[in-house]
């Protein structure tokens, strides 16, 4: 009777484990598709940098699998993006790039770039809330 409950209980672990796994690999699939870019001007501002640094850190801590772009927008290069974003100086967006679908964040992250705390979560949230949707 022992060896039957020892057997149950490591195959209920064991499918646990390989759900588990499996969500983050489904999650994982989900944020590659999207990425954060901020647009800025040549001459950046401090809150500018402080957004930045901001969005990296969030990012570093909680979705080390999507990719952060700084895209100047007064670089010829970066002309069709600019445009594409309709950015013409600092600007911050969420951005999936199967869909197309954005969300602009820029308003969001000004007015909370002098709270670091507060930065992060409601960045973290932004992000889980884009992925789902």
């Amino acid at each position: 009777m022992k060896n039957i409950s020892i057997a149950v209980l490591s195959f209920i672990f064991s499918f646990f484990l390989v759900s588990n796994g499996n969500a983050q690999q489904s999650n994982q699939v989900q944020t590659t598709t999207i990425e954060v870019i901020q647009f800025h001007s040549e001459h950046r501002c401090v809150t500018c940098l402080k957004i930045e640094k901001l969005t990296r850190a969030t990012l570093a801590n909680y979705f080390p699998n999507i990719p952060f772009s700084l895209v100047n927008v007064e670089d010829k290069k970066n002309a069709k993006k600019a445009e594409q974003f309709q950015a013409s100086g600092t600007a911050l967006f969420l951005y999936n790039n199967k869909t197309g679908k954005k969300k602009e964040l820029t308003d969001f992250a000004f007015m909370n770039a002098g709270d670091d705390k507060k930065f992060d979560e409601e960045l973290k949230k932004f992000i889980n809330d884009f992925i789902k949707s």
